[in-house]
């Protein structure tokens, strides 16, 4: 893998920031809106709960790194995603940029755009809302460490999807985080789910983080065998979002879905 053309496809997503600073809001403004509106939220259920739980930890804890989680999955995809709203692929691939070269460029794009947004919620959390990151320690590393690899597993599959159904399926990209909040406990323990809902947890890396994000801040001991394990799925289904999308490029570049794209984009 060449770092040049990895350098070229991150320096061109710097490059459309720096000429649409409106580009830039979305990083910031959405991350604003969930701190401010969760942290409100929480100060009210500590007032009425006694002090008994400290809802501020639990809730805006998980509503931060559950934000980061979909910061990262949508910087790959966005970042692809303009590729699809100007038809540029033709001229992306009549290069020698191999497509692992043009997918590495895309997840340090969002990887760059993330930890922007993850400092800007980390300064709003603990400057308004007095939120402690300090009490979860070495933990914090594996957290934000399998919270990347799965949102960039995720990014890269939603944009495989893009690419082999077209620019209107990028509607079904948006909601699934959405989707899987529910089943990755990100508000709730995993066990007070049904036995079918708690399946599909068992194969959502998100869902062991939460649950020792919980542990921790309960005070309890954290077995490291489960965390691991949604690491180990975390790099398992990076490995195989990226087969899909080479695999989806190879077919759309086989059947000439790529010319078509730009060729409409001339009419």
């Amino acid at each position: 893998m060449r770092l040049r053309p990895i350098g070229g496809i991150v320096l061109r997503q710097f490059y459309l920031m720096r000429s649409s600073p409106i580009r830039v809001i979305p990083l910031f403004a959405w991350v604003a809106v969930d701190i401010v509106l969760w942290g409100f939220i929480a100060r009210y259920l500590n007032s009425v709960s006694s002090g008994r739980i400290d809802f501020t930890a639990q809730l805006l804890g998980a509503v931060l790194f559950w934000d980061l989680f979909t910061r990262i999955m949508q910087g790959v995809a966005v970042a692809f995603l303009e590729d699809v709203w100007t038809r540029n692929f033709l001229t992306l691939f009549a290069t020698p940029l191999r497509i692992s070269e043009y997918v590495a460029g895309l997840v340090i794009s969002s990887i760059a755009t993330s930890a922007l947004g993850l400092l800007a919620m980390l300064v709003l959390a603990t400057g308004v809302f007095g939120l402690d990151f300090l009490r979860l320690g070495v933990l914090l590393v594996p957290v934000v460490g399998l919270l990347f690899v799965f949102g960039i597993a995720l990014g890269i599959l939603a944009s495989a999807m893009v690419l082999r159904w077209g620019p209107a399926s990028e509607w079904l990209m948006w909601p699934i985080p959405a989707l899987l909040a529910p089943f990755a406990g990100v508000f709730y323990p995993v066990d007070t789910l049904p036995h079918w809902m708690q399946g599909v947890a068992a194969v959502l890396p998100p869902s062991y983080v939460f649950e020792a994000l919980r542990a921790t801040l309960a005070g309890r001991s954290i077995a490291a065998g489960p965390l691991l394990w949604g690491c180990g799925l975390a790099l398992a289904q990076l490995v195989l979002s990226g087969a899909v999308f080479a695999a989806v490029h190879r077919y759309v570049m086989r059947i000439g879905l790529l010319a078509r794209y730009s060729a409409e984009s001339v009419t």
